[in-house]
């Protein structure tokens, strides 16, 4: 049996969010955060960018509100990451920590862009909300944190997500099997985001 437009949006999100849960929570263990501040950084970096972009489609109450296994999730993931000893934790900026966070925006671009589509939002839209859902989170972990939003100073970031949501939109308007388009979509972001890690791809600065 085919997999349906929901299961593929519903799967994504709830990975993405576990992915981008641990990812936050770790970072927050990183900055010598407490419990509280752990847990309300796993929440903010997985439920924030979809939020956003359920506001923005006009899907209300959010997902992470109407459905109760998006913060338990979060939550738990969180409560996880404080009871690991520190030796298990990753540093920010290590190989494995940034190929969670590259899993994570992979996911949730694949699921903002065929949740957006599933709402009636044309290909572009869709596609800036599959950016919106990978990358919403992330910014709001920085302001937070008090540093420059990741996307505003990083190699490729939103530039990935914004392509492999692209990708999705495409594969829907050919017609391709929606499980289909969101794991090309996927390793499209996925891809992408570790090749610019991996050579130091970066989009061109203003000339100083």
């Amino acid at each position: 049996m085919r997999p349906t437009l929901a299961s593929v949006v519903l799967v994504a999100d709830l990975t993405g969010t576990v992915v981008f849960a641990a990812e936050g929570a770790m970072v927050a263990s990183a900055r010598h955060l407490d419990l509280f501040g752990i847990m309300v950084l796993a929440c903010v970096v997985a439920l924030g960018g979809g939020m956003i972009r359920d506001v923005l489609i006009g899907a209300v109450p959010p997902s992470a509100i109407r459905d109760w296994r998006y913060p338990a999730l979060a939550f738990l993931t969180g409560l996880v990451v404080f009871v690991l000893p520190p030796a298990l934790r990753l540093a920010p900026g290590g190989p494995v920590l940034a190929g969670l966070d590259a899993a994570g925006l992979s996911l949730f671009a694949v699921a903002g862009a065929e949740k957006a589509l599933s709402r009636g939002v044309g290909p572009l839209g869709a596609a800036l909300m599959g950016m919106v859902t990978g990358v919403g989170g992330g910014v709001m972990r920085d302001l937070l944190l008090a540093r420059v939003p990741l996307i505003l100073v990083s190699d490729i970031y939103a530039t990935a997500a914004l392509a492999g949501a692209a990708v999705v939109v495409a594969c829907r308007r050919l017609a391709v099997p929606v499980a289909w388009g969101a794991v090309v979509g996927g390793l499209v972001c996925f891809g992408l985001r570790l090749a610019a890690l991996r050579y130091g791809w970066n989009l061109p600065g203003a000339a100083h």
